[in-house]
Formats: structure tokens, sequence, C-alpha cells
């Protein structure tokens, strides 16, 4: 049997498969503090990408799926639910004993075309529109009762300076279709955590807009139990003053803070480009794909100091914190090798292409192993 099991472990590295040392995970160290998670995306979750399985047991203890508990995925004609991929990663989850959290119920993008549309094709009335978030809010969160911590409930509700998204949700039904989301997902599951999940954060104006809105949900007796950090950082930006800021001011407002779907962008992006829109799509030119046959010493260090500079903050916020969310677990699969410029390279994730841990991966944990 010994004999065998050698073989079989050559067999697993013939593979490709890296077989983790007995070095402690991220989650046996930051674990301590908050939850240490990731994204998964539906061929990880089915281990049809079997490499990242025993990533994911070994770093993580909480999972958000990347897609499948979209709107487009799980509801992509009226009534006709799909949970086959969902029901996937829930299952991976339980079988691991990882947390999962939902995202997410509510986003004006990846929507069906039918969502807000009449069967004329025309813009559905206000009251129409609230029995279809209810509807689906309702049949999906009650559907994981019980197998889901908390959900992304709104995603990304209010422009960078501030104002409303001028999206269908907001011009149909008005601000309140928050406060509709909020006590909907409450009602599908009162014991699910609540979330507020958005992007470019650290902006002053942005913030005091969804500490505004937080207190007036709180003031109404809403439940609303953290707001998520997306945390789609470059080298520099945001601000690491505004950045921690923001984590002050949100937590200030009675809510943990959740850092839900960080990667750092190591690229240059045209002087449009801003925040994390998955709208934003420009044409591929060379000089925004300077690191194509890999990253330069020089740029790693950077890279590697700024993962070290944030990781500081959570370290130092960490009473705060709830969560801590990768958007993804290996370079090769993140979403910014094609956003917003499609056919890039990119090295936004603490995993290589072969989902082998990055030196800063040993850094982190000892940051927190000190604390």
């Amino acid at each position: 049997m010994r004999t065998n099991y050698k073989l079989f472990i050559i067999a697993l590295l013939g593979l490709g498969l890296h077989v983790q040392a007995q070095e402690v995970g991220l989650k046996d160290v930051l674990g301590r503090y908050f939850l240490v998670g990731t994204s998964l995306n539906q061929w990880q979750s089915s281990l049809r990408d079997f490499q990242a399985a025993p990533v994911v047991e070994h770093h993580f203890n909480a999972v958000v799926a990347e897609n499948v508990m979209k709107v487009d995925a799980l509801q992509p004609a009226s009534g006709d639910f799909d949970f086959h991929h969902a029901d996937e990663i829930a299952d991976f989850c339980k079988q691991r004993q990882l947390t999962l959290i939902g995202h997410c119920l509510v986003w004006h993008s990846q929507v069906p075309a039918w969502f807000f549309v009449d069967k004329q094709g025309q813009t559905v009335g206000r009251e129409e529109l609230i029995a279809r978030i209810k509807n689906h809010i309702a049949t999906v969160v009650g559907r994981y009762r019980g197998r889901v911590r908390g959900w992304d409930v709104v995603n990304e509700a209010f422009l960078d300076d501030g104002r409303m998204r001028p999206s269908p949700l907001y011009n149909i039904i008005g601000e309140d279709f928050i406060e509709i989301a909020f006590r909907a997902a409450h009602e599908a599951d009162p014991d699910a955590e609540l979330y507020y999940n958005d992007y470019s954060m650290a902006l002053p104006q942005k913030r005091a807009a969804v500490c505004r809105m937080v207190r007036r949900l709180k003031e109404k007796g809403v439940r609303i139990d953290a707001v998520g950090m997306q945390s789609h950082v470059g080298l520099d930006y945001p601000s690491l003053a505004d950045y921690e800021a923001s984590i002050d001011s949100f937590a200030a407002c009675g809510v943990k803070v959740m850092i839900t779907e960080l990667d750092i962008n190591v690229l240059p992006n045209p002087m449009e480009f801003g925040g994390a829109g998955v709208e934003q799509d420009f044409a591929y030119q060379q000089r925004w794909n300077p690191y194509a046959d890999g990253l330069p010493q020089e740029k790693a260090m950077e890279l590697e100091q700024r993962w070290l500079d944030l990781f500081d903050i959570y370290r130092r916020h960490a009473a705060q914190i709830s969560r801590v969310n990768l958007w993804g677990i290996a370079d090769h699969n993140s979403w910014l090798n094609n956003w917003p410029i499609h056919g890039r390279t990119n090295y936004p994730l603490l995993f290589d292409r072969q989902y082998k841990e990055k030196p800063v991966v040993r850094k982190i944990i000892s940051l927190f192993e000190c604390f």
C-alpha cells in the first residue's frame, strides 16, 4: 500500500497538481480574525478544473460563486430557474465545510433581458418589477436557506460621485429598491446575513453616500450586517489613506466591513478607464499588455509590497472586518485578463498560472503570525 500511495502522489504531480506542503494555509492564521475567501467559477466547483480544489481546501474557509448565483444564471427566462451550477457550488462547500456566501441578488448587470420589460417589450411598471425582485429573492434565498451564511443583496447601486446609479432598477422603482430587496431577503431567510457590495468605495463621495444609505436602512429597522468593499485595486490606486478611512467610516455605521472581490491590477489602462464597471470595454493595443512574457522583477516586487500594504491594513482593522475575499484563485482565471481590455496577461492574485502560491503568501501569513 505504501508503494502504491507514493506512485499515486507521483502521478498527481505528473498531471500538474501541486500537492500542498504541510505548511499552514492562509485560513489557519488569518482565519483567527476573519473569514478568508475566494471566488469559484463553475469549472472549479464541478472539479473539471481539478487543480483548484486542493488550493481552496488548504488556504480558504469561505467561497463565493463568481457567476452562477447571479440573476441571468439562475433565472434566464421568467419563472424558469436553473439551479444546477449553484447547487454544485453549494455541495462543494458542504463537502469541505466551507462557508458559502451568495452573490448577488439584485444588480443592474448580468440580468436577463426579460427582467425589465413586459411581453410587448416595453419597460415594465414599478409594481411588476418589485414583484419580480421579490419572487426572485424568495425563490433563491429560500432554496439555500441554512446553507448560505450571507448574501450580497444589492450590488453597485451608486456612481463614483455618490449619486444613485441611473439603472433600470432606480429609474423604474426609485431608490427604495434597495430597502425592498433587503426586506425580501430577510423574510426569505431571517438567519442569513445581508450585505451591500460596491466598488471604488475608497472615494469620499461614494463612501458618504453608502454610509447615508446604511444609516437610513438601520433607522427603519432593516437588517444590514456588512458593507462589502470590492477592492479591485491597482498598484497606485486607491490611496491607502482613503481606503483605510472607508473601513473606519463603514464600521462607524454599525456594520462589519468585508473585503469582497480583492485583486490587484498590475497593467496600465487607458485614461478613460475608472472604477470596476463591467460595461467598460477598450480596444486591444500592445502598450496595454506589456508583460505578456512574464512580470519583470521590479514590477513583481512592487506588486508584493502592495499586497503587504493591504494586508497590513486588514491586520490593523481585524476587529472591524468579517471577511477578506480574493476574486479568483490563480492568475490565469482572473477576469482581469480580459477586462477592461480583452486578451491581456495579468498577475492579480496570490497564486500563479499553475496554482502555485507566490512568495508573498508566506509573508502575509508571517505578518499575521506576529499579530
